[in-house]
């Protein structure tokens, strides 16, 4: 499951990029200052988009990752079979990164080895949403979780699940509480969707 993104990405560019696809954008806590961050963990802030109260979307800074069953966090959550009726959102990245287990080698012992971490960039442009849903807790506030699916070719040879990446012109129709949950947009990215380089 991926647990580590990356956000090196301006509010500017986001507010221009939803302009040119006519989704008005709110600041509902200001401008957010979005340091550039090349790894994000499980229980940082980090930008995502979510509908707005007055129509289009508001871009907010919140926690990834609420306390589940247990404490454990939910950072990750299974698309199939769930309808999302409200509280979707988007969240902003540039890249997520999968680990691999190196390949064996019997002179180094086996727990000490560190594994293979690969970047996934979205191929042509310079960041992508990743499908999410969002929510406040009682003890962590508002925090969110991404969406996962059925792996795509691009990443099926690292990980046996994936994010689910919704394309520019359907964020409209992810964020827009109206719209029925699209099932048809929680699917495995096509074949060359990403590229994927050693990180």
């Amino acid at each position: 499951m991926c647990n580590e993104q990356a956000n090196r990405v301006a509010a500017g560019l986001i507010r221009d990029d939803l302009h040119d696809l006519r989704i008005p954008l709110h600041f509902p806590d200001g401008m957010p200052n979005l340091e550039p961050r090349a790894s994000i963990r499980i229980t940082d802030r980090n930008a995502i988009l979510r509908a707005a109260g007055e129509g289009g979307a508001e871009l907010v800074v919140r926690r990834w990752s609420w306390p589940g069953a247990h404490g454990k966090p939910v950072y990750n959550f299974r698309s199939e079979g769930r309808r999302f009726a409200s509280h979707r959102c988007l969240i902003v990245a540039d890249a997520f990164y999968e680990f691999t287990d190196p390949p064996a080698d019997p002179a180094l012992p086996k727990k000490g080895r560190r594994k293979d971490k690969w970047a996934f960039t979205k191929a042509g442009e310079a960041w992508f949403a990743i499908a999410g849903i969002w929510r406040a807790h009682a003890e962590v506030g508002e925090a969110y979780t991404m969406l996962t699916c059925e792996p795509g070719p691009d990443v099926a040879p690292y990980h046996s699940r994936q994010v689910v990446v919704i394309e520019r012109r359907d964020w409209g129709a992810w964020l827009d509480p109206a719209t029925p949950t699209p099932e048809s947009l929680l699917q495995p990215s096509p074949a060359g969707m990403f590229d994927v380089a050693r990180a």
